[in-house]
């Protein structure tokens, strides 16, 4: 098992700090999320459902209010930031709209090379040379080495994201609403060149959306995030037969299937 949550809680304070009325909002609720090596897990729920919480939780981003994340054997919830530094390269968030999460000055091989540069590996050469190799691996020629966020399509920007992640080799691939958006082509080509890059590197994905049509085809598993809590989980061809008490809130999730691992 590379990943194993338990009881994960997590709360929000509504209201600023000059207002009379605070009030303090549930987003998760004891949620228990396994996801095996190799495996894509589907995580669907409509929008409030506490799906990009639950994303930044397990790439330990936000701290949980409780609960455990387990990954490589330890328990990444008790860590301090120094201790969690090791593992923050192996899993790795990719959002929806990559533009922002990019820094727009940034041409694409410096975006690339960046968290190498952070992590202190390699020469100036030698980061730039990897860059362009991830870019490469991903579909991204050469020549847009040079060229700014604003100056790539919505496609090739998901490409840039999906290779910037990549260069301190996770174990993990955390993508949150990333076929969202595209259009019918874009959105195959990306889904192959995930499916590709699973094989080759033996990544673990976990694939949020709001649509179950649009990711649980690459899913092993699927599970249901509703109200900040999983309804439910199981094989594509098995989840979402039997009306659930999330049908008539989140009429995107309609069709019938999700998922949650890879043998």
């Amino acid at each position: 098992m590379l990943l194993r949550a338990t009881g994960l809680r997590k709360d929000y304070t509504r209201g600023g700090w000059l207002s009379r009325k605070r009030t303090r909002v549930e987003v998760l609720r004891d949620v228990n999320l396994e996801i095996r090596s190799c495996s894509t897990v589907a995580l669907i729920g409509a929008s409030g459902s506490g799906k990009s919480t639950l994303a930044r939780c397990l790439a330990c981003l936000e701290k949980l209010d409780s609960g455990e994340i387990w990954f490589a054997n330890e328990n990444l919830a008790g860590f301090n930031p120094r201790e969690l530094a090791p593992y923050r390269s192996q899993i790795q968030l990719i959002f929806q709209e990559p533009s922002a999460s990019l820094n727009p000055r940034f041409t694409a091989v410096d975006l690339v090379s960046e968290p190498l540069v952070i992590a202190g590996v390699g020469t100036k050469s030698e980061r730039r040379d990897r860059a362009l190799d991830q870019m490469e691996l991903v579909g991204l020629p050469a020549n847009l080495g040079n060229r700014l966020p604003s100056e790539l399509s919505g496609g090739q920007r998901r490409r840039l994201a999906i290779a910037r992640a990549l260069t301190l080799e996770p174990r993990l691939l955390i993508l949150d609403e990333a076929l969202t958006g595209l259009d019918l082509s874009t959105r195959a080509q990306i889904s192959n060149l995930l499916l590709n890059l699973q094989e080759v590197f033996s990544l673990t994905y976990l694939l949020i959306s709001h649509d179950f049509g649009l990711v649980t085809h690459l899913a092993d598993e699927v599970v249901v995030l509703y109200g900040g809590r999983i309804v439910e989980g199981g094989a594509p061809e098995l989840v979402g037969k039997a009306k659930q008490p999330w049908d008539s809130r989140a009429q995107t999730l309609n069709a019938s299937r999700m998922t949650v691992g890879c043998q």
